[in-house]
């Protein structure tokens, strides 16, 4: 397999990108949901958290600058000659709210380290529902995107209906698609695996439906049951999968699925131990990605494959 990489993941497309190592920034921009605030729904969609999906984010509600700064510190073990960041705009939905607001704290994230002259924040990534990106939303992305890089996450988390009290349906997804798209602007796909009810077959349909588009980005995300959830309530004792190695085995079948150009932005979920319910073994996010290599040497196999 000389010359071919097995996964295109997205520290990998960062780092050709722009010549260096490039860290993500978890932030929490104090936005709330429209399937929280009654707009749409409440509770939010059964598996999420009251945090809204960034426990590990930073609190940037008050001060962008300390928390961009916090995030770098929580690296700095791991990465500590990195010197270039992508502000990560991650809990709840992060355009819904007045484009007035957006602008100032996605500026204030965008500046969050000119007086730092050697580290730089490179760009933005947003993460959102389909249903949120009005007209003058999109405006602004698209402002964005001109001057610096961009993404957008977008969490459908399945094709199969709305068992999961999303809120909205498939066809509103695929009509953001279409918009983002025309604009230029690069697409990532949530999608969550072990939902409950459904199948492998199901989640092989997700990944396929959302990869014949030209999206950017695929993150795939391990359900964690979650303390504090509706499927806490709702699906008591529920484990999405039986071991991790039946988990590995759904992802490296899923990879050979996937085209090779489009880059892989996680390939299971973590959350911190205090919240987690089942299964009792996804907090080991190492030995889930290291499990998920392992197989790919041993089938001879890698991203796109079975294309």
């Amino acid at each position: 397999m000389a010359g071919i990489i097995e996964i295109n993941s997205i520290g990998w497309w960062l780092k050709q990108h722009f010549g260096t190592k490039v860290i993500k920034l978890a932030l929490d921009g104090g936005f709330t949901c429209p399937n929280r605030d009654g707009t749409c729904g409440t509770g939010g969609c059964i598996f999420c958290s009251e945090e809204g999906s960034g426990e590990l984010a930073s609190d940037a509600i008050v001060d962008m600058q300390k928390a961009i700064t916090d995030q770098i510190e929580l690296r700095a073990e791991k990465w500590p000659k990195a010197t270039h960041f992508i502000a990560y705009f991650q809990s709840h939905t992060n355009t819904y709210a007045p484009v007035s607001e957006l602008r100032t704290k996605y500026e204030a994230a965008l500046h969050a380290l000119d007086k730092d002259p050697g580290k730089s924040i490179v760009g933005l990534a947003i993460a959102t529902r389909p249903d949120c990106l009005d007209d003058d939303v999109l405006d602004l992305l698209r402002e964005l995107n001109e001057r610096t890089f961009l993404w957008v996450e977008l969490g459908l988390q399945t094709i199969h209906g709305d068992h999961i009290n999303r809120g909205y349906e498939l066809d509103v997804y695929d009509d953001a698609i279409k918009r983002l798209l025309a604009l230029g602007i690069r697409v990532v796909t949530h999608l969550i695996l072990g939902l409950p009810g459904e199948s492998k077959e199901q989640m092989r349909e997700s990944v396929k439906y959302v990869t014949n588009q030209s999206i950017f980005g695929l993150k795939l995300h391990l359900l964690n049951l979650v303390k504090g959830s509706p499927m806490e309530v709702m699906y008591p004792g529920y484990t999405p999968f039986n071991s991790p190695e039946e988990y590995i085995g759904l992802v490296c079948d899923l990879l050979e699925i996937i085209p090779p150009d489009i880059t892989i932005h996680r390939l299971t979920g973590d959350v911190p131990r205090k919240l987690l319910i089942a299964p009792e073994w996804s907090y080991k996010k190492r030995t889930i990605l290291n499990g998920i290599a392992h197989e790919l040497r041993i089938r001879g196999s890698h991203q796109g494959c079975k294309l």
